[in-house]
């Protein structure tokens, strides 16, 4: 039998469940929550909210729901990792780091005051950017443990999904009116050009482009949710049958997705709309091959979704001009975006295990970078680079350890759920996270703090879609999911 909440433990759970939503519609606003104060509001209003569930259930009026039970192996590996960027600002004796990071030992003691030695290091040479990667890190998984905890019955789920995707939406028309105006303006202090490139909210377009591909997700994963497979046996038929969608929520959420892509193609990033349209592609044929439910209807969409948007909206709205981009593209434009991934390598070969310390690359990496680089580099371009660079190999096997077991979730339940809003978030998971995998070899997406948490929430989709209701009969309700 499924879980049956008391309706008072509902309504208590609203109390957290609506403002983590705005919260979700809050991040990308402020240049992707990619400022200090941006982000340490994010941080804020993370802890909060887990602290206000954590007494809703000392207190009884929540409920641990299916996502969180069954979440718990993923949850076990997010707080090995959250433990382990805590070791890296911990105050260790000299032998101790010598020991672990002997790199990390030595650039700490060049700065050793007329030879005294210190009593204590730690294991990343700079621990206040250390303390702030670990905060962040902690707001991160602490939207994936809100998600697994409230997202315990479908309404929440498709509530959660639908606020997302018609949020992305409201960004996209913004960003696609600024672009088509040509305009400039100063947000939260940063100037931002919109005529060349569609950049919304994001001071980036290739973050921008790195939002849309993961809604756009979302916004598809419902509407397979919603699909039919009631088959037209007259003209007459099939005609009501399209007046009835023409009419329904469904055609809202098809015209929303094409503003979407439209947004997308108006970013003219290389990289971000050949991750989406390849993850549309690997995503559509592991639902097919896996989903032994997958409907006549669901592969007419996924064709379509390629067809339409790209050679009928698109070709309005920038394709030329991306594909100017693609032509124009010089070995040079490939170097400028290799370059620092590659000498980020030294990093990872003076600090193989441990790393320098989360963080950090901005104060290690000068010290890497020939003299014909005179740029000044935030972040590597690339994020598994970054993240080897920072947290060492055992850092980064963390987090493809987590990323891995998320995805084999999502796999099983394209396979075993028959329930289609369960299969439609399965498919949101893994076309949402394989484009910024992709995307990842030459940006960092993973490093803005709103694209961190959008990846955060498709990673917990992939546990809620194999979990939740998983012991009720999976009979299709696409009425309820079309909505």
């Amino acid at each position: 039998m499924a879980l049956s909440f008391p309706a008072s433990s509902l309504r208590a759970e609203n109390l957290v469940f609506w403002p983590l939503a705005l919260l979700l519609v809050w991040v990308p606003v402020p240049l992707g929550s990619n400022r200090p104060w941006a982000w340490s509001v994010l941080e804020i209003a993370v802890f909060v909210l887990v602290a206000a569930w954590l007494v809703l259930w000392a207190i009884g009026r929540a409920e641990v729901g299916d996502g969180l039970r069954h979440g718990r192996p993923a949850l076990a590996v997010l707080g090995v990792w959250l433990l382990y960027l805590g070791a890296y600002v911990m105050p260790l004796p000299p032998g101790w780091v010598e020991l672990l990071s002997p790199e990390a030992a030595r650039m700490q003691h060049l700065t050793d005051i007329l030879g005294v030695e210190r009593e204590w290091m730690t294991l990343s040479v700079d621990p206040a950017a250390s303390r702030a990667f670990l905060l962040k890190s902690l707001a991160y998984a602490g939207v994936f443990f809100l998600l697994l905890a409230l997202v315990n019955n479908r309404s929440r789920l498709l509530d959660l999904a639908r606020v997302m995707v018609y949020a992305a939406v409201i960004h996209a028309i913004i960003a696609i009116l600024m672009h088509l105006a040509d305009m400039t303006e100063e947000q939260f202090g940063t100037v931002i050009r919109h005529g060349r490139d569609a950049s919304g909210a994001y001071v980036n377009r290739n973050h921008f482009a790195g939002y849309l591909e993961m809604t756009l997700a979302i916004g598809i994963g419902l509407l397979i949710a919603g699909l039919s497979d009631r088959r037209a046996g007259t003209w007459k038929r099939f005609v009501s049958n399209v007046i009835e969608w023409i009419l329904s929520p469904k055609m809202v959420l098809r015209l929303s997705l094409c503003i979407l892509v439209i947004a997308l193609t108006t970013t003219h990033s290389r990289m971000g709309n050949t991750a989406f349209f390849s993850a549309l592609l690997i995503a559509g044929v592991i639902g097919i091959v896996l989903s032994r439910h997958a409907t006549r209807n669901t592969v007419i969409l996924l064709v379509s979704l390629v067809v339409i948007d790209l050679a009928i909206v698109g070709s309005w709205f920038g394709v030329e001009k991306l594909a100017q981009r693609f032509e124009q593209t010089t070995m040079e434009d490939v170097q400028i975006r290799e370059e620092p991934g590659l000498h980020t390598l030294g990093i990872i070969k003076d600090y193989p295990v441990f790393g320098a310390g989360p963080g950090t690359f901005y104060t290690t990496f000068p010290r890497y970078r020939p003299e014909s680089i005179t740029n000044f580099f935030d972040f590597a371009h690339n994020d598994y680079a970054q993240f080897a660079a920072e947290t060492g190999l055992i850092g980064l096997g963390l987090m493809g350890l987590f990323v891995a077991m998320t995805l084999a979730t999502a796999l099983m339940a394209q396979w075993q759920r028959r329930d289609p809003l369960m299969r439609g978030m399965s498919f949101a998971c893994i076309m949402g996270v394989t484009p910024i995998l992709i995307h990842s070899w030459v940006d960092f997406n993973l490093q803005i703090p709103a694209n961190a948490v959008y990846f955060m929430v498709l990673l917990a989709l992939g546990w809620i879609s194999l979990h939740l209701d998983r012991h009720t009969v999976d009979v299709p309700r696409r009425r309820e999911a079309a909505g």
